[in-house]
């Protein structure tokens, strides 16, 4: 139960639809140079001032890849994991794993909170020390941090699908590819970790620039919470 755990904050902490890159191997497409690839998905994230989706979330082996010792085992493997996800700029985050297990990761855009309920512990850890790790946390839309950790591509200049690779070698994850639809909101994610697993985030119920309480971003651990500072 500890590595099901320690894999649904990985996912987050390391997190177009399938058919734009199936045709980018099928067809010859014209990639974007990276300086318009930066600026192409600087820009789609600026338009959106807030976001909350729901989520569902699988693990797969990599294809051709034996799983590490540390992946996830067997009997986890393919299994959905579900919840909800909200963000707002700039850099409020919040994204609430609710089953099989529950984790909540929330941020109001300097310290990030890891919160296991079943465990009563939660870990801190500065936003700066986790942004190449948290996927998830660009669609948040702080710009200079996206740049500063990664290298973004645009396989297909004409699609609204980028690719991105941490420049911290040695990160949990490495490559990300984020797909928006036709209402400029991310419908999918596909993370390629170090372990050898695709993770596969797809969105639903996307609502975009629609009000979010300011509470669902202040978290503050209930009485009795083990705190782990890192």
């Amino acid at each position: 139960m500890n590595m099901l755990r320690k894999t649904v904050g990985l996912v987050v902490m390391s997190a177009a639809v399938a058919t734009p890159m199936i045709s980018m191997s099928a067809f010859a497409a014209t990639p974007a140079s990276e300086q318009q690839a930066t600026q192409n998905l600087i820009k789609q994230l600026s338009g959106i001032q807030s976001l909350s989706a729901d989520f569902q979330q699988t693990t797969k082996v990599t294809a051709g890849k034996a799983p590490q010792k540390k992946a996830l085992n067997a009997q986890h493997m393919n299994q959905v994991f579900s919840g909800v996800m909200k963000v707002e700029r700039p850099g409020k985050f919040f994204w609430e794993t609710t089953s099989p297990v529950k984790q909540t990761i929330v941020t109001t855009g300097k310290t990030v909170w890891i919160y296991d309920p079943d465990l009563q512990q939660a870990v801190r850890q500065t936003l700066d020390e986790q942004v190449a790790n948290t996927p998830a946390l660009l669609l948040s839309g702080n710009t200079q941090q996206i740049q500063k950790a990664y290298r973004i591509t645009q396989p297909d200049k004409t699609l609204t699908y980028y690719t991105l690779y941490p420049k911290q070698k040695d990160g949990a994850f490495q490559s990300l590819t984020i797909s928006f639809g036709a209402n400029k909101a991310p419908s999918l994610m596909i993370l390629q970790d170090s372990l050898g697993q695709t993770t596969t985030v797809k969105f639903s119920n996307v609502k975009v620039n629609s009000k979010i309480p300011a509470s669902v971003f202040n978290f503050a651990p209930p009485k009795g919470t083990d705190i782990i500072d890192q």
